[in-house]
């Protein structure tokens, strides 16, 4: 982070959203700060043009730390006007680890499952948890003024009922399937390709991110329905419709943003897996065009049926994808265990999720 004196300079002010401002902007900013070559500057994609200001400050010796709310976006721009010149830090909101600390002490196993439930619940955006403000409240303004900041009114979108309706779907539908045409119908957006535009403005603006079908053809990856996920258990349980409370969606969430902070920092490459029989896998790791690991998760092993499932989706997935290196995540259970099903045999690992939020780059 910066060191020493730096000037700062919030555009989500919407009286500073004009260009033509931006040098006496940059004036007060040298005279209020005597000077200094350092510069946070916030939300900056709210200015239009903004990467030529970021390419200006650039040329004229000054470090410039930019941060926005739509990564994605900020990453490209900046990679087509200040190429070699800078370098992009994608931040989350907390960890399960970070979680832990803002609590302080240390914890027993019993008492990290209890915190864990929590955690799904409460997400890990920090305002909401580190100040007295009602939770809810916030995530609710929180998520729909992203919403209306970063997509309405930065593509000027002029019908946003339906924006809004497909949203709040994905929210109450997280870990789940979809299709664009089903997307289509149930927002009531006019056509399939409107919908795939709102999908890439809801990643866009880091609310979202989805997950393709493994295959080892393109082409059937690309045809193949995706699962949809949000970036914070918080948004889910604050905006989702949920008639009665589905953890294992939310769990299953937890795990998808954890593989999701290694997949952008370039450590592996994210899917989900299903066979013609409706097996499925809820996510396979590829590294280096390998499959390098098998992960199911899955909140409550005691009931057989569903145990028997998820160790019958792994042993197939584990044989047909050349993979020894598989996993079932739950609450409690941590061991390991030789499993056959129907002839094919394999080696489990039964991790606690607890535990395994906390260092989720041991699985390889």
């Amino acid at each position: 982070m910066a060191q020493g004196p730096f000037g700062y300079v919030n555009f989500d002010d919407e009286e500073l959203n004009d260009k033509e401002k931006i040098p006496d902007i940059l004036t007060a900013v040298t005279d209020l700060y005597t000077g200094s070559k350092t510069l946070l500057i916030d939300e900056i994609q709210n200015i239009p043009g903004w990467e030529l200001l970021a390419n200006r400050l650039a040329r004229q010796s000054y470090t410039v730390y930019i941060t926005g709310s739509n990564a994605h976006l900020l990453s490209k721009e900046l990679a087509t006007h200040l190429t070699g010149r800078h370098t992009v830090t994608t931040i989350f909101p907390f960890s399960f680890t970070e979680y832990l600390r803002t609590k302080g002490g240390e914890y027993t196993e019993s008492e990290c499952r209890a915190l864990l439930v929590e955690y799904s619940a409460n997400g890990g955006f920090p305002e909401a948890l580190l100040t007295t403000i009602d939770r809810k409240e916030y995530l609710i303004r929180l998520f729909d003024a992203v919403v209306y900041k970063d997509i309405i009114r930065r593509y000027q979108i002029r019908s946003p009922q339906g924006l809004g309706d497909l949203a709040q779907y994905l929210c109450s539908n997280v870990a789940g399937e979809y299709s664009v045409h089903r997307l289509s119908q149930v927002s009531g957006c006019r056509s399939d390709r409107t919908v795939r535009k709102y999908l890439d403005y809801l990643e866009e603006a880091f609310l979202f991110f989805s997950i393709p079908r493994f295959s080892y053809k393109v082409k059937e990856q690309v045809l193949a329905n995706r699962k949809i996920y949000c970036i914070d258990n918080g948004f889910v349980t604050a905006k989702g419709f949920r008639s009665s409370r589905n953890d294992g969606s939310l769990t299953e969430n937890l795990v998808a943003i954890a593989l999701r902070q290694l997949e952008l920092a370039g450590t592996l490459n994210l899917f989900y897996w299903k066979y013609a029989n409706q097996q499925e896998v809820d996510f396979v790791l590829l590294s280096s065009g390998k499959v390098i690991a098998l992960i199911q998760v899955c909140t409550d092993l005691n009931d057989d049926k569903a145990r028997r499932r998820e160790v019958n989706a792994l042993l197939t997935a584990g044989r047909d994808l050349a993979c020894e290196n598989r996993i079932i995540l739950s609450m409690d259970e941590e061991h390991t265990a030789s499993e056959e099903w129907f002839g094919i045999q394999g080696v489990i690992q039964y991790i606690p999720l607890w535990k395994w939020l906390q260092e989720p780059r041991e699985i390889f």
